[in-house]
């Protein structure tokens, strides 16, 4: 019996997958528990069109994320936190302060997407890392000031 696969079984088939697998074995646990769906004419042109759906939207993510970066990269973001002498902060930025205060700024961005090594611990400049897509890094300014 011809099926298609609606989740990853090990050792069978991944996802999306059209594969011919023995009649019981389908019926009895594929079919029984939604792993698998059989592959009539109709099931089979339901999966196309997820497919394009999901390709369209992969695509949009991808030219949001490439807006994005674009406004970011002009953009400067502004910190201030207490210093002590040679400008060494008392405590550090996080990736935390700096996805609040873009989301003050009106972006959305995760504090997880945000590429820091290490926190900021000195005043001035520092160039960051943004992760907004798989194949989009932006590059923003972080510019710490004395409170």
């Amino acid at each position: 019996m011809k099926v298609i696969f609606l989740k990853d079984v090990k050792g069978k088939g991944k996802k999306g997958e059209i594969k011919d697998v023995p009649d019981g074995y389908a019926r009895n646990y594929l079919l029984k528990n939604n792993l698998a769906l059989e592959a009539s004419q109709g099931n089979m042109k339901s999966l196309e069109k997820k497919k394009e759906s999901e390709e369209r939207q992969a695509e949009q993510e991808f030219e949001d994320a490439k807006k994005l970066k674009d406004e970011l990269e002009e953009k400067t973001v502004e910190l201030s936190a207490k210093a002590g002498e040679g400008g060494r902060l008392f405590g550090a930025v996080t990736s935390k302060q700096i996805a609040e205060q873009l989301k003050k700024d009106g972006y959305k961005v995760d504090k997880r997407k945000i590429d820091l090594s290490e926190p900021i611990r000195a005043l001035g400049y520092t160039n960051v890392n943004l992760k907004l897509h798989p194949k989009v890094t932006a590059v923003i300014k972080v510019h710490v000031a004395e409170a």
